[in-house]
């Protein structure tokens, strides 16, 4: 009965003598395209980034000092501000793997209720300006509700709100707009962030500056705040975070609502930029806000990328609409240098999603 733990015995000591008898697996070497696509999946901001700097600096090299001087750059940033500020809110719905077409509409639709209000009702504008924005945020809530709430997609409800909205817009304003020199003289708070701030040669809006804040504050609230995990979670697998704890329908609607309060925001920062209420205003704002965000490198499969990245985004479409607009190219190339970086964005993002963990 001994013979069979004796036999054991002698397996066990002659496999620590040798071990060479063990099975060793060779690993893989790691490749330095596999090490770029992990360190693209870590920092999805990086791309639009390098494209960006790579952008400034052949425009620099064939401009000079017609483009790469301060006020160039900076010029950029006033063209850019009010997509990248709808574009923030863009990025918002899309790492939730939605999508919203409504959110030019409810910037114009928030200019509009400011401006009218404070013109035709009389109110001061401050309480005008608040009504504005807590029609953007109402207007969200109502996407987030059918969206989280009813189960509608996203595509379907944020399109008949861009219909709603912009027909709620020209029946309201009966397609009257605000001149400049009105506002000047009874409301210029209205056109607040249009004010400049000079520092050497470069020029700087007060929208410029709440685009920076709010990009850098949304950049922090989305890494470092349990909400910004939950909006990261509910874009990579709303199920997965249901069952994690996480209120799938409560995050969907803080969202969407925060969407229409930032777009309220780009209205009013809207109304500084053009100098006017005009209800015709910021037509393809949806368009470019989605172009922005895409360019970017957000998935528009959900839960991954940075506002970080819409930012650069935006900024490589002002420094491609300028750089060519002042080399006289004509406008026809810059719509398609975008498509192109639009296509070439989304299949980059479908081969990071490809990435061995």
């Amino acid at each position: 009965m001994q013979e069979p733990t004796a036999r054991r015995d002698d397996y066990e000591s002659a496999l620590a003598q040798s071990p060479a008898n063990v099975a060793e697996f060779e690993q893989e070497p790691v490749w330095l395209i596999d090490r770029l696509q992990h360190a693209l999946h870590k920092t999805p901001a990086l791309v639009p980034l390098i494209v960006l700097l790579l952008s400034i600096a052949v425009f620099g090299a064939l401009l000079g000092s017609k483009f790469f001087s301060p006020f160039a750059l900076t010029l950029i940033l006033q063209q850019v501000q009010i997509i990248g500020i709808v574009a923030a809110a863009q990025s918002l719905v899309i790492l939730t793997a939605g999508i919203d077409l409504s959110v030019g509409a409810i910037m114009v639709l928030s200019s509009v209720i400011m401006g009218q209000f404070t013109f035709r009702y009389g109110l001061p504008p401050s309480v005008s300006i608040v009504c504005g924005l807590a029609c953007g945020a109402a207007v969200g809530f109502i996407n987030g509700f059918l969206v989280a709430r009813i189960k509608l997609p996203p595509f379907i409800v944020t399109l008949g709100m861009w219909q709603i909205a912009l027909a709620t817009n020209f029946l309201y304003s009966a397609n009257e707009t605000i001149r400049a020199q009105d506002i000047e003289a009874r409301a210029p708070l209205l056109q607040f962030f249009g004010n400049k701030i000079s520092l050497g040669g470069a020029v700087f809006t007060y929208g410029v500056i709440f685009m920076i804040v709010l990009v850098v504050v949304l950049a922090y609230a989305l890494r470092q705040t349990a909400w910004g995990r939950h909006v990261y979670a509910v874009g990579d697998d709303p199920e997965a975070a249901e069952l994690a704890g996480v209120n799938v329908r409560r995050t969907l609607i803080s969202v969407y609502v925060l969407s229409g309060l930032i777009c309220a925001f780009a209205g009013w920062a809207l109304i500084g930029r053009i100098g006017s209420v005009s209800p015709t205003s910021g037509q393809l704002s949806n368009i470019e806000s989605i172009t922005a965000v895409v360019i970017g490198g957000i998935s528009l499969f959900g839960g991954r990328g940075s506002v970080l990245g819409t930012l650069f985004g935006a900024l490589i479409v002002g420094v491609f609409t300028l750089g060519l607009r002042l080399m006289g190219a004509d406008a026809q190339w810059t719509y398609l240098l975008i498509g192109l970086l639009i296509i070439a964005a989304v299949a980059l993002d479908q081969w990071i999603r490809k990435v061995s963990i």
